[in-house]
């Protein structure tokens, strides 16, 4: 953290200085900091972090760590090995199920092995319409009920999508012949960035560890109305300080755990180490997760309270266009525009058929990999990802809320 900004001299003889700031993501704890200094926001942005720590972050904590902790116990190779080789149907479904597992692994693990010549087109259109990326976390933490049938609706609807699209492509369809040559080739962050990153990361995984059990519970309490600071006998607003110097130290931790140099950087989840600790991992999701729910909570509550907007009642006059917008949001790779939508949706912003229809086009992470290595598969599977929303999003709005 010692050199956070950085001055570098201009290479010809001038009296101009380039000025580059280094760990951009630092501007969003630094935000947060500034409107709890405020006294004119002070209020509004204390309870909206305590809310958005308790009730999102510590849940989304419990469950990424459940799904961590069993991911290491399920070998992906025997089960890839017995199903996908045996017909193009099975590809289909171990696609769909793949892409249903919460976060982008599995959706990643369908899309590569596609380029790799091992899946077929279709099991890249069933994954990408099943798969709802970290939103999937979310969801599942705030209605568990809402987020598995999400699930259950990817599998299902992606399932489809991909047969009927094996009735009309091969499996070769667009896959690049000779995809290495295509990879990206990533900068290396400077030394010193290195070691503050992984200092960054060893630390919010220790923090994750040491609050994960105490955070669930003061959730789970919180989920049944309990006053926390009543039932410790804590002063008024303890619990909901607490909370929000809780949120404000990990993002200044996720802040400095990786470099924004474009547009994957800034929206996809972090990478994490194969062998990390499971706590680790859950840490890494967690703070990104959280990052993009603050800035989806601030901006509805500081829209309703502030700028005196209603963004449910906002939102409803745009009627028949709202599953389309679910939709569109959908289309854009990576997991934070469709951390937004889901916030938003949790919120009471936005109508569960834009959800529906942002939970199947969208792609999450895992268009990077296929953009990077097969551009044109990539875009015809997301056009061919967003029929099938269209469908389900306007037969939800059609029947349940016209």
């Amino acid at each position: 953290m010692d050199r956070l900004i950085s001055f570098l001299p201009s290479s010809r003889a001038s009296k101009t200085t380039q000025f580059s700031l280094s760990f951009k993501r630092l501007l969003l704890p630094i935000s947060l900091a500034a409107l709890v200094a405020a006294p004119a926001t002070r209020e509004l942005t204390v309870t909206t972090l305590s809310d958005a720590f308790w009730a999102v972050s510590c849940y989304v904590a419990l469950t990424l760590a459940i799904y961590h902790w069993l991911s290491l116990y399920i070998n992906k190779d025997n089960v890839f090995n017995k199903l996908v080789h045996q017909s193009r149907s099975n590809q289909v479904v171990f696609a769909a199920l793949m892409g249903a597992l919460p976060g982008c692994g599995g959706a990643i693990v369908v899309t590569t092995q596609f380029i790799s010549g091992k899946l077929g087109f279709g099991a890249v259109v069933a994954v990408l319409v099943s798969t709802m990326g970290d939103a999937a976390f979310l969801l599942i933490a705030s209605e568990p009920k809402t987020g598995l049938a999400m699930m259950a609706m990817g599998v299902i609807v992606g399932t489809a999508s991909g047969r009927i699209i094996n009735l009309f492509h091969a499996d070769d369809f667009l896959r690049p012949k000779q995809a290495e040559k295509n990879e990206t080739v990533h900068s290396r962050s400077p030394q010193d960035k290195e070691a503050v990153s992984k200092k960054a990361i060893n630390l919010q995984g220790y923090l994750w560890s040491v609050l994960i059990i105490p955070g669930a519970a003061v959730a789970l309490l919180g989920s049944f109305q309990v006053d926390v600071n009543e039932l410790l006998a804590l002063p008024e607003m303890s619990m909901e300080w607490a909370g929000t110097i809780l949120l404000i130290s990990s993002m200044f931790l996720w802040g400095l755990t990786r470099e924004i140099e474009d547009y994957q950087s800034a929206v996809s989840e972090d990478e994490k180490c194969v062998g990390s600790h499971p706590l680790q991992k859950t840490a890494q999701d967690t703070n990104f997760v959280t990052a993009w729910v603050v800035v989806a909570f601030l901006f509805f509550e500081f829209g309703s309270v502030l700028a005196n907007v209603d963004f449910a009642t906002l939102f409803s006059s745009w009627g028949i266009m709202l599953p389309l917008a679910g939709v569109l949001m959908g289309l854009l790779p990576g997991c934070g525009p469709q951390l937004l939508v889901t916030s938003l949706y949790l919120s009471g912003a936005l109508p569960l058929s834009a959800q529906v229809g942002n939970a199947i086009s969208n792609d999450g992470d895992a268009l990077f990999p296929a953009i990077a290595m097969a551009p044109k598969a990539a875009l015809i599977a997301t056009v061919y990802s967003s029929v099938p929303a269209l469908i389900c999003a306007y037969g939800y709005w059609f029947m349940f809320e016209l």
